[in-house]
């Protein structure tokens, strides 16, 4: 890949994905208060999420999970590392993003269940928290207002994803158009 692709698929996920700097002894309360899905949550509401999340645990090598795969949950990184990889026509993975302690990966899932777009790698021992979809689905029915919340800065991370891929696909039609004139 090159440094200025690098670069820039770490600023877009870094923006969206900031880096917390989570220990392990955080409650559940405290990592999902730290979490843009649900910072603007009051106390109560983010203990009533933190019901709704399950732990997980993975070793090096292991997928959380697979590209193609229907989505089902997303994830909150508490500790280890992560590599958010596509594979390549070589058989390798291109290494999108790599997510540490406080980031979280795959919240489409919690809007859909459509094929997951990459997968998820883990790189050292990681412990995460996942949400799963049918759990927010439940909250939208039981507690309207909360999901509602939820759902609305949903929304809003997957814009700014989607805002930022924008804003690289054009940095590279221009980039080969700047290439092309010059030949």
């Amino acid at each position: 890949m090159s440094e200025s692709k690098s670069k820039f698929l770490d600023a877009m996920w870094g923006n969206i994905f900031s880096r917390l700097g989570l220990r392990s002894s955080y409650s559940k309360f405290e990592i999902l208060s730290k979490i843009p899905t649900f910072k603007n949550l009051s106390e109560k509401e983010i203990n009533i999420v933190g019901e709704l999340t399950y732990k997980r645990t993975y070793q090096p090598g292991e997928f959380m999970f697979e590209i193609d795969q229907p989505g089902a949950a997303m994830f909150v990184i508490e500790e280890g590392e992560v590599d958010v990889v596509r594979p390549t026509s070589s058989g390798e993975f291109l290494v999108l993003a790599v997510l540490k302690s406080g980031e979280f990966l795959g919240e489409l899932a919690l809007l859909d269940n459509s094929p997951r777009s990459a997968s998820a790698l883990v790189k050292k021992p990681t412990k995460a928290l996942a949400i799963f979809r049918e759990d927010l689905e439940s909250l939208l029915k039981t507690r309207p207002e909360l999901g509602g919340k939820i759902m609305k800065k949903l929304a809003e991370i997957i814009g700014m994803r989607l805002k930022a891929t924008n804003d690289l696909l054009m940095s590279k039609d221009k980039e080969l158009r700047e290439n092309l004139a010059k030949d």
